[in-house]
């Protein structure tokens, strides 16, 4: 009991505290993906709260097609390395190692998640008529654009009723469902 005691707690803050930093690094990627306005106040808070950790990665991986390569490889270490620590943490009969292929669908579901998330935010902002010019508004839907676009122009609103977003839900959902799975059978993940 003195062991589960101290060990919950010791593996939430380490999934907690890894799992927020390694988000703001993946929307750090994303918002360089969608070009976003890197003069957004939320924007500069992401720049700011990653260059630390990124600027001597860049020096190591360099860019490509205009994305920050650099900030894909820190969400991918950063998972391996919480997977790790969990390994060591929870006793598994594992390599901690093994944690840099598992990382892999983490990652991949981290990114879906991002983007369920903010579609679901999205919608819910939208039944509260925000304004267009709040700095987190004008980033929610570039973000979200990229997914939301194709499922728009495949289902026009109905009687002033946008479907697109359940579509665009659906179908990241079914993403996570189809493809989660395999990628954790391949990598033989114990998470």
């Amino acid at each position: 009991m003195t062991n589960t005691y101290l060990l919950n707690p010791v593996v939430f803050l380490v999934q907690t505290l890894f799992g927020l930093y390694t988000a703001v690094v993946a929307m750090r990627f994303l918002l360089q993906w969608v070009r976003a306005d890197f003069y957004n106040p939320i924007s500069q808070f992401v720049v700011k709260i990653t260059s630390p950790v990124l600027r001597p990665l860049r020096r190591i991986i360099p860019g490509y097609g205009g994305l920050d390569l650099s900030a894909l490889v820190l969400v991918w270490l950063l998972t391996a390395i919480e997977l790790g620590l969990l390994t060591l943490l929870l006793g598994l009969d594992r390599s901690p190692f093994g944690a840099f292929g598992w990382a892999i669908p983490n990652v991949v579901e981290l990114f879906i998640n991002i983007f369920l998330f903010a579609v679901l935010i999205r919608v819910i902002l939208s039944w509260v008529n925000p304004d267009p010019y709040n700095p987190a508004v004008a980033l929610l839907e570039r973000i979200t654009d990229p997914v939301m676009r194709p499922a728009q122009r495949l289902i026009q609103p109905i009687g002033g009723i946008d479907l697109s977003p359940m579509l665009v839900m659906v179908g990241l959902v079914l993403l996570n469902m189809l493809l989660i799975p395999p990628l954790r059978w391949l990598v033989a993940s114990p998470f």
